[in-house]
């Protein structure tokens, strides 16, 4: 009898189990909306490599310098149009800016990237040493052609699922133009481009996926021109009768580089003499040099200025030479929105980085060599962590500016990092190109763009993450410090900049236009095997 209720008792215990597992498998949680678009909006990025590889190939081969990216932006514009976006050409008086916009209704997002390079940074992607496609030419040594391929990609992908879902909201896709010459993004904010705008997320090329918030530890800046005009004589036989615009110049530089050891430690500036006279024997009657002035604060960046200022007057009244100044550029420190970095900063994990192949990190250790970097050991294979913020404006942590700080005081803003470039090269270098053309650049944007589109999806449909945005920008990123233009209503962009050097360059440079209609990739159009290094 014992044996028989045990047997009973055992059977009803693993019928019961059993049911309360099939109970417990039947009512798992079913993904809702969000999570399913969220997996749907992957697929079609990966779906959409070839076309991401074409866009930044494409921007590499044109490698136009700031305010003269006339090739770049005629593919931009046409490729958005053709996908249903209207454009507005020329905006802010700059013939190079555009805005796209698609849908309606709020939210509002700004997705931005640059799209100029680096003088004399010509070279051939894939080849671990110098060897430029046209030498002494501009090219991409900055990356900033990959940034319009990644936000691209992710908004035609999330196009398609707003136009079918009937999805509330406008993307609204701009370029960083003139970015190294910090040129455009306050202009675009002082003209009321960003005014109904409820959130920017903008993508700047990195070596790792990752966001900051709150301040960054970088600089601002003004950019100045001081331009000197003093009177010809023949540098022999009259120069007495001569007033030395370039001797203005060379005293205003001496008077800086002694008020230097004078200077707070945080300050960064430098110039170069951008007209210096025609030829040795004319006393030059005008000479100019540019200067950037760099700080970490609004007040601090105007004293470095109204000290230029000084040297300027100084050696004018030395030399008995007028003198204007020109502004061309200026960028606050930046300081980036919290609610939104979290949320990018889940999707980063969420996605990962890339699979690097054998090739891609042996072109990697073979460039970081050859560069005798610090960092030698390839291309990153762990997530970095979200940065914290730096309180202090007495700390530094990188000495660079971008102007996209403007718009990151003017509205919620963050930056995505995205990985398609390597560890430890120069910046601003030649070095710094040879990923960009590469699977190493085409695997980093397709990552980068899935963390875009899920962050924006994000906030289309949890309208609590903008709300949040909104709270930090108001209560906290701005309660104490208010934005205040570096530059005045009456600054003009300086559209004239880089002509004359586009013009030397661009009919060769044409030559090597990429043709996708031909050729799968850039490498192989130039015909590059992948990668080239230096044999050992």
């Amino acid at each position: 009898m014992k044996k028989h209720f045990i047997f009973a008792l055992t059977l009803l215990l693993s019928s019961s189990i059993a049911f309360s597992q099939k109970k417990k498998k039947d009512t798992a949680p079913v993904p809702d909306k969000l999570e399913l678009l969220k997996q749907e909006v992957i697929k079609k990025i990966d779906e959409r490599q070839k076309f991401t590889q074409e866009v930044n190939d494409q921007i590499f081969s044109f490698g136009e310098l700031g305010f003269q990216e006339f090739e770049t932006t005629k593919y931009l514009t046409n490729l958005l149009e053709k996908n249903g976006f209207t454009i507005e050409r020329g905006v802010a008086g700059m013939p190079t800016a555009w805005i796209a916009k698609w849908g309606s209704g709020k939210p509002v997002i700004a997705i931005g990237s640059d799209v100029d390079c680096i003088p004399k940074a010509s070279q051939k992607p894939g080849v671990a040493y110098k060897d430029p496609i046209v030498e002494g030419a501009p090219g991409h040594g900055e990356g900033h052609n990959s940034g319009q391929a990644l936000n691209i990609t992710a908004m035609l992908a999330l196009k398609e699922i707003m136009e079918r879902e009937k999805i509330s909201g406008t993307l609204m896709l701009w370029p960083g133009i003139a970015e190294e010459q910090v040129g455009a993004k306050a202009i675009y904010v002082r003209d009321g481009y960003f005014k109904d705008v409820d959130a920017c997320i903008f993508t700047h090329v990195g070596d790792n996926l990752g966001v900051s918030w709150g301040d960054a530890g970088n600089t601002g800046l003004i950019s100045v021109k001081f331009h000197f005009e003093g009177a010809a004589a023949h540098a022999a036989g009259a120069p007495w009768r001569g007033r030395s615009a370039l001797d203005a110049v060379e005293l205003m530089n001496i008077a800086w580089n002694y008020k230097r050891e004078h200077l707070e430690t945080t300050q960064r500036s430098h110039y170069v003499i951008s007209d210096g006279g025609d030829q040795p024997n004319v006393v030059p009657s005008k000479a100019t040099v540019w200067y950037y002035f760099r700080e970490r604060t609004y007040p601090k960046i105007k004293n470095l200025f109204e000290n230029g200022i000084k040297m300027a007057q100084g050696a004018s009244i030395m030399t008995d030479t007028k003198f204007t100044y020109e502004i061309l550029g200026s960028a606050w420190p930046g300081h980036f929105n919290k609610p939104i970095a979290e949320t990018m900063f889940y999707n980063i994990k969420r996605v990962g980085l890339p699979q690097w192949s054998a090739e891609d990190q042996l072109l990697a250790k073979a460039s970081q060599k050859e560069l005798q970097s610090p960092k030698a050991d390839g291309l990153a294979i762990k997530l970095d962590t979200m940065s914290e913020p730096v309180y202090s404006p007495n700390i530094i942590r990188q000495g660079g500016s971008d102007d996209i700080a403007d718009i990151s005081w003017s509205l919620p803003t963050v930056v995505l990092r995205y990985p398609s470039n390597m560890p430890g090269m120069p910046g601003h270098h030649w070095a710094n190109a040879i990923t960009m053309a590469t699977p190493i650049a085409h695997k980093g944007c397709t990552a980068g763009a899935k963390v875009e589109a899920l962050t924006v999806l994000d906030m289309l449909f949890k309208p609590e993450i903008i709300q949040k945005a909104w709270e930090y920008y108001n209560k906290e990123q701005t309660k104490e410090i208010k934005y205040t233009p570096l530059i005045s209503k009456d600054d003009k962009p300086a559209i004239q900049l880089n002509k004359e050097i586009m013009e030397k360059f661009r009919p060769e440079m044409s030559k090597y236009y990429y043709d996708p209609t031909k050729y799968k990739t850039y490498l192989e159009q130039l015909g590059i095997k992948y990668p080239t290094v230096k044999e050992k």
